[in-house]
C-alpha cells in the first residue's frame, strides 16, 4: 500500500488556502489603513494642542506680540525651534513640540515634514482654510476618505 496524498486531495487543499488567503487580505488592508488613521489622529492631536499651548502662552504674556497679532505661531517650525520667554529672567526658550511629526496620509518623501500638512490661519475661514501670516489648525493634504467615510482633509 501505496501512502501519500492524491492529486485531487492536494487540489482541494490549495482551492482551501486560497479561499482563506482571499478573506485575509482585505482584513489586513484595513488593519493597516486603520493603523495609519489612528496615527493621523494622534499626529493631528498633538500639534493642535502644540499650537493651543502656544496661544495660551502668548494670552499669558510670556511672547513679545505686536499690535493685531493673533496669538498663534507664525509657522509650525516655531513650535520646535522655541521662542524667547519674557517673564523669565534667564530669558530661556518655550518649546512645545520635540519634532513636527509627518502626515501619515502624505506619500511625498521630497517634501519636509512640516509641508506635508494643510495650514489654516486665523482669518480664513472654515470651510476654505488657507495659509496666511499664523497657523491656527492643520489639516490632511490628502484627497481620501477615511474608513469612516469623511475625507481625511476634514479630520
Amino acid at each position: 500500500m501505496q501512502r501519500g496524498f492524491t492529486l485531487i486531495e492536494m487540489l482541494v487543499t490549495l482551492a482551501i488556502m486560497a479561499a482563506l488567503a482571499m478573506v485575509a487580505l482585505p482584513l489586513t488592508q484595513i488593519a493597516a489603513q486603520r493603523e495609519r488613521e489612528e496615527e493621523l489622529r494622534r499626529d493631528l492631536w498633538r500639534i493642535r494642542d502644540a499650537i493651543d499651548a502656544y496661544k495660551a502662552a502668548a494670552e499669558a504674556g510670556k511672547l513679545d506680540r505686536t499690535v493685531g497679532d493673533s496669538g498663534y505661531p507664525p509657522t509650525l517650525s516655531a513650535l520646535v525651534e522655541g521662542v524667547p520667554d519674557k517673564t523669565s529672567p534667564t530669558h530661556s526658550r518655550l518649546y512645545f513640540l520635540r519634532r513636527i511629526p509627518r502626515d501619515p496620509m502624505c506619500d511625498c518623501p521630497s517634501k519636509a515634514d512640516a509641508q506635508t500638512w494643510g495650514k489654516r490661519s486665523y482669518a480664513s475661514p472654515p470651510d476654505s482654510p488657507s495659509e496666511g501670516t499664523d497657523v491656527y489648525d492643520v489639516y490632511s493634504l490628502s484627497e481620501e476618505q477615511g474608513i469612516n467615510g469623511i475625507p481625511y482633509r476634514k479630520w
